[in-house]
């Protein structure tokens, strides 16, 4: 979003002229950073408005990450518009919103000044609020600076700012494109959708590609297009190098959801569900490539057997030893609840007659608390922690291809120890697990077997 002024031309208008610039909805997210400074930084954990708002009884710190917001968005849309009359409407929309914010935020800590309240119970409301700034804030700015090239957009905020009534999302959206005539509009929508479920409380910052898909349903697009800054390639880039992979170009939502999994979202798999129970083809290509098509997701088989991408994802491999757990039922249960109690999302898992292992994406912080609740309960047991890192191999077919075998070859090649592999008869990820510093040797080792020329020619013939 922090580019969008280079995606005028070849984005939004790519050519098309008239009634061709039409037919299409944009859901957008917020400028670059600016959820980081709303809620809390994605990667450092650094809080922001919220984080400052939620573990604070001094007012100065969250009052100056707002005003810091407020400059942060000025300084974005300074970026992306020329006209001065632009400007304007866009700096007094930032005003009214962050008073807005900052007006509610006083309130609800005064009201919560009553021994009555709780500001507990309203911490997510408060965090849907403040999120939906940003997409708002660059919803906005998009439409002004599309209106002022010609194109006649409208801005959708389905924010529910100062909107007093109570929606489920698809009632949002419905009500956000009412009246709209996709013949001779472009709406601009924002992808936080306010509605009486709460999005953040399911899916968090995953949210916009939740009401991206929704809306996808709902109009009954032919097909739902994410634009992203690079291709959907065979592995990272900046690890490989850019002269070695390969765009993957066709692959299938099972591949997405194992993408997600490894916490490398195509999608989120929510979004993606709505998107395969409506039969709409998912695109994601590069924005900045305009003429490529990028890569196609949707139900197809493969050509043949082949890996198609591969990823890695540091994890925390939370094991239980307890002798007495052969033949007895409900340790798996009493750990996948401890799991949840402390949102410690579960990446894989295996098991044998007395060990139950969990791989987890989590803070040590967070496993440490499972740990402590699993100890209380069977106090006999030996619970360990240990970092680790999963490199998989996904393909939408991976059968008679020895992905397995060739793959622990060529770590053992690169003198990576593999500690653990795992396999499911399904064959669309196989994945080894090992040191966490040896992820990044881990990825290149399986990219350079799978993806050298002889492994291609192989899999085309197969």
């Amino acid at each position: 979003m922090s580019r969008i002024r280079d995606l005028r031309d070849t984005l939004f208008l790519g050519g098309r002229e008239g009634a061709d610039v039409y037919g299409r909805i944009f859901v957008v997210s917020a400028f670059g950073g600016i959820t980081d400074l709303l809620l809390e930084h994605k990667k450092s954990g650094t809080p922001g408005v919220f984080g400052l708002f939620s573990n604070s009884d001094d007012d100065h710190g969250w009052l100056d990450a707002l005003t810091g917001v407020a400059e942060a968005m000025r300084k974005a849309h300074g970026e992306v518009l020329d006209h001065d009359g632009d400007l304007a409407m866009a700096d007094e929309f930032v005003r009214e919103r962050t008073e807005g914010a900052r007006s509610c935020l006083f309130d609800l800590r005064r009201l919560c000044s009553y021994g009555h309240f709780r500001l507990s119970s309203q911490m997510m409301v408060i965090r849907e609020l403040l999120s939906g700034l940003g997409e708002a804030h660059s919803a906005f700015v998009t439409a002004l600076m599309l209106q002022r090239a010609g194109i006649d957009a409208r801005f959708v905020d389905l924010s529910g700012w100062r909107d007093e009534g109570d929606y489920t999302l698809q009632d949002r959206i419905t009500a956000g494109l009412k009246g709209i005539d996709l013949s001779v509009e472009m709406p601009i929508v924002t992808g936080y959708a306010q509605c009486r479920d709460g999005l953040m409380r399911e899916f968090d910052r995953g949210y916009s590609e939740v009401t991206f898909s929704n809306i996808a349903a709902h109009t009954g697009a032919s097909e739902a297009i994410i634009h992203k800054e690079f291709h959907l390639s065979s592995a990272d880039p900046k690890l490989v190098g850019a002269e070695n992979v390969r765009k993957l170009g066709h692959t299938n939502y099972d591949v997405a959801d194992q993408l997600s999994n490894m916490g490398m979202e195509a999608i989120h798999p929510k979004a993606a569900k709505t998107l395969r129970q409506s039969d709409i083809p998912l695109r994601v290509t590069n924005a900045f490539e305009p003429d490529d098509p990028g890569t196609l997701i949707d139900d197809g088989p493969a050509s043949g057997p082949s890996v198609e991408i591969l990823t890695g994802l540091g994890v925390v491999a939370l094991e239980l030893f307890e002798q007495d757990m052969v033949g007895v039922k409900g340790y798996d249960t009493a750990i996948l609840e401890a799991l949840r109690r402390h949102n410690v999302r579960i990446v894989s898992k295996t098991s044998n007659a007395n060990t139950i292992t969990h791989y987890v994406e989590a803070s040590l912080k967070s496993v440490r608390r499972v740990e402590r609740d699993l100890h209380q309960l069977y106090p006999s047991a030996t619970v360990t922690m240990q970092s680790l890192g999963i490199v998989s191999a996904i393909g939408r077919d991976l059968s008679g291809i020895d992905v397995l075998c060739t793959g622990l070859q060529a770590l053992q090649d690169q003198k990576v120890k593999v500690i653990a592999a795992h396999q499911t008869p399904r064959n669309v990820d196989v994945q080894f697990v090992i040191a966490r510093d040896d992820l990044d040797t881990g990825v290149k080792a399986l990219h350079d077997v799978f993806f050298e020329p002889e492994a291609l020619q192989q899999a085309e013939a197969a």
